[in-house]
């Protein structure tokens, strides 16, 4: 995979909170542990977008769409 360098400005409270965070939990730099979090916050707010929309459907044009042709197939059935 390829990566890329940048550069960032942090405050001196929070890299003491990182580099804490580095040795206590065996990270094997401050890169691979600011990576790791950039990625879990990513997917963070990707599921949040994820809720957003789902809040936005209309459940009764949903059921009626998983519901359309349904009453046709349900005679193809086997009956158990």
């Amino acid at each position: 995979m390829a990566a890329s360098k940048i550069a960032i400005t942090i405050d001196d409270n929070l890299l003491k909170q990182l580099d804490y965070m580095v040795k206590s939990m065996g990270f094997p730099n401050r890169s691979k542990a600011i990576q790791e979090a950039v990625a879990d916050k990513l997917k963070r707010l990707e599921r949040t977008r994820l809720a957003r929309e789902c809040a936005k459907l209309d459940p009764d044009y949903e059921q009626n769409m998983a519901e359309e042709g349904f009453s046709m197939e349900i005679d193809e059935w086997p009956e158990y």
